[in-house]
Parts: C-alpha cells; sequence; structure tokens
C-alpha cells in the first residue's frame, strides 16, 4: 500500500551541480545516487530527486517543506550556511523570517538556486 511506501519528492532544477552544492553542501542531506536524469538525495525517510530539466519557470508556492522541532535553531543554521529566508510583504516575519501563523504554526521560506520555494514549518503544541 502507498501509505507504507517511502514518498519520494520531485524537484526541478536547470543546473544539477549547483542544486547539488545547495541540498547538499548548504542543507546537508545526503546523497543516494545519481544518473544522466536526477540527483537522489536523503530526507530523514524520504528521498528528493533533483531533476535536471533544462530551463523552466519555478512556481510561485511552496514546493517541498521540513517541519522541524526547533524553526529558530533550523534557520540560524541554514543562515550561517549562506541560506537566505524570503520575506513577503503582506506577512509579518520576525528578525529571522519566520512567520507565526495565527494559529501559532510557524514557517520559513527560502528558495534553491532555480528559485524553487521550500519551507520550514514547526507545528505549535496542541
Amino acid at each position: 500500500m502507498l501509505s507504507t511506501g517511502i514518498l519520494m519528492g520531485f524537484i526541478p532544477t536547470a543546473d544539477r551541480e549547483r542544486a547539488r552544492a545547495f541540498y547538499v553542501g548548504k542543507l546537508g542531506l545526503a546523497p543516494v545516487s545519481e544518473d544522466p536524469f536526477a540527483l537522489v538525495v536523503q530526507a530523514g525517510a524520504s528521498v528528493v530527486r533533483i531533476v535536471t530539466v533544462g530551463s523552466f519557470t519555478p512556481m510561485p508556492f511552496t514546493v517541498l517543506g521540513w517541519e522541524v522541532a526547533d524553526i529558530v535553531g533550523e534557520v540560524t543554521t541554514l543562515t550561517t550556511a549562506g541560506v537566505v529566508f524570503e520575506r513577503f510583504g503582506f506577512l509579518e516575519h520576525d528578525e529571522a523570517g519566520i512567520w507565526t501563523a495565527p494559529g501559532k504554526d510557524r514557517v520559513a521560506w527560502f528558495k534553491d538556486p532555480d528559485g524553487n520555494l521550500l519551507s520550514l514549518a514547526q507545528h505549535a503544541e496542541a
């Protein structure tokens, strides 16, 4: 059944080496495999296939995200690694670039080198 399978995400890239430097070098994801079509990296129990597609237009919404236990710590670590967090004029972010939703969930967004929008989320305790 699909409910017990390992989820695989797909991210497009126009430049695999630049994507490798970001996903492996900056985000710290472990490389699993690479072939002429894609670089596959491990993210927890899931894998992400970074597919070389040539030119493309990134979507204007989040295409991949991580649920984290300590968003402030993760944002600090990634900022130190050179990741730049996005700020949207219609949301109020704190000094680190984290937005707190009305239900107290916290979210921070950043882009990969191809402009794909990624996110970190820490859900409020129930």
